[in-house]
């Protein structure tokens, strides 16, 4: 591994598409078995690297330690170059809700368009970078196979609790989840062994189920004896009938008797029960960043709590920031917490059950990853936050539920990356690995 060679290829990619807010110039050598350049989404802490979230009222903080995820990959010998741009604290679809004064990252393919987001620089440069390299991501309701898809590359978001999520800036706790982004499912899955199993840091860090490694073991395979189910509503309304030709056009080339199923409960409710959700816990996470212990910090002298702490998170949260902020903050206030946020966590339990019960038949549920190609930027103008946030209705099922899912390659419309979706049963990330990588040796 050529470590001069690869940094001058990072800054210039960097420099034409936007991919970092942070490069490490002189990365440790890599001293142990993880043959691979990573880098690391600025939601997951590096030591001694500047660690932003996206956002600006982070700039300036260093942390003093590892990601356990980090520290893992560490251990293995893995060479980290720098955290990849992101939408702020991980709030937007297309990488375009960035930090006050930050760039958006470019989609490799056609740099008029969105990246996706929330993980939209690792999964960008995960394409345009020629050497060895696997991207640390993190998914909640979708950041890691929505800009894998968009950008045609492989984004894999396991199981909620396999990955330690010690040393992620939360934005929704009981949905965050740390997973790898490469150009196969092979190199997700040599990751994935790295960073997974039991971390006492964590609490929702699960130890046995096969939690700690062996998913290498999957690949190569095939995948005779797998019950496959396609998702219904992943080929109705909203979705782009060329996405809808390309994803069962893969089906078909599987080989594999597909019945079709249906998730009513989720597509009538995944996107509210979701937002609710999100919104609650992220206004919850993110008023810590008063500009006192945590955030940019001001002038203080002769101002009150209120004025400083109003100042402070005025000039420094996006807007996008505010607007989840807002209304989290309406939905756990006393007075309408049992009427949204009680009532989504009943409904999200429904929704785990609707896929549970599919999931006694079924080995994998296949859907398009997203319903539309990569959009231009023109047109993510256009959309009012509702639109925007219709975007997920694929990803925000799975999320939602903790199920692990993946998204691969399929094809191409109108010259961008279309991505076929496979979710399974909680801690089976065995299985759509093992037809992710069948997939990929057929096509």
């Amino acid at each position: 591994m050529d470590i001069k060679k690869a940094i001058a290829e990072v800054e210039k990619i960097d420099k034409e598409f936007h991919y970092f807010n942070h490069i490490i110039k002189k990365p440790e050598e890599r001293n142990g078995k993880l043959d691979y350049f990573i880098s690391i989404k600025d939601c997951i802490c590096v030591k001694d690297v500047p660690s932003t979230a996206g956002s600006k009222i982070l700039d300036g903080y260093v942390p003093r330690f590892d990601a356990t995820a980090v520290e893992k990959i560490r251990e293995m010998g893995g060479v980290i170059i720098g955290k990849t741009a992101q939408d702020a604290f991980g709030f937007g679809s297309f990488s375009t809700n960035v930090g006050i004064g930050k760039k958006i990252p470019l989609n490799p393919f056609d740099k008029t368009r969105t990246c996706g987001g929330s993980s939209g620089g690792g999964a960008g440069f995960t394409q345009k970078f020629s050497m060895p390299h696997i991207a640390l991501a993190e998914s909640t309701g979708g950041s890691i196979v929505c800009p894998a898809s968009f950008c045609g590359v492989v984004g894999l978001c396991p199981t909620y609790g396999r990955v330690s999520r010690y040393g992620l800036m939360d934005y929704a706790n009981s949905m965050d989840k740390i997973g790898p982004m490469a150009k196969t499912t092979r190199e997700c899955a040599l990751l994935l062994d790295v960073i997974s199993g039991k971390d006492d840091k964590d609490s929702t860090c699960v130890s046995g189920i096969d939690s700690g490694a062996g998913f290498e073991k999957y690949v190569g395979k095939g995948i005779s004896g797998l019950k496959i189910g396609l998702i219904k509503q992943g080929f109705g309304k909203g979705v782009d009938k060329e996405v809808g030709k390309l994803v069962m056009a893969a089906v078909e080339k599987l080989g594999l008797k597909c019945e079709e199923v249906s998730l009513p409960l989720t597509a009538e409710y995944g996107i509210a029960t979701y937002y609710l959700i999100a919104m609650t816990e992220a206004s919850t996470n993110l008023a810590k960043y008063c500009g006192l212990r945590y955030g940019v910090e001001g002038n203080v002298d002769g101002k009150s709590f209120n004025t400083y702490f109003t100042e402070i998170r005025s000039a420094n949260f996006n807007e996008e920031s505010k607007r989840r902020i807002i209304l989290g903050t309406f939905a756990r206030m006393a007075g309408f917490r049992d009427a949204y946020y009680l009532k989504a966590m009943k409904v999200r339990t429904l929704i785990i059950n609707e896929f549970k019960e599919l999931f006694k038949k079924y080995d994998v549920l296949i859907s398009p990853t997203m319903p539309v190609i990569a959009p231009k930027f023109s047109e993510i103008e256009k959309m009012t936050p509702l639109q925007n946030y219709m975007m997920d209705f694929l990803t925000v099922g799975p999320n939602l539920c903790g199920f692990p899912h993946m998204t691969v390659p399929c094809g191409f419309s109108d010259g961008m990356p279309v991505g076929i979706m496979f979710i399974s049963d909680h801690f089976n990330e065995g299985k759509i690995i093992q037809i992710g990588d069948y997939y990929e040796q057929i096509r």
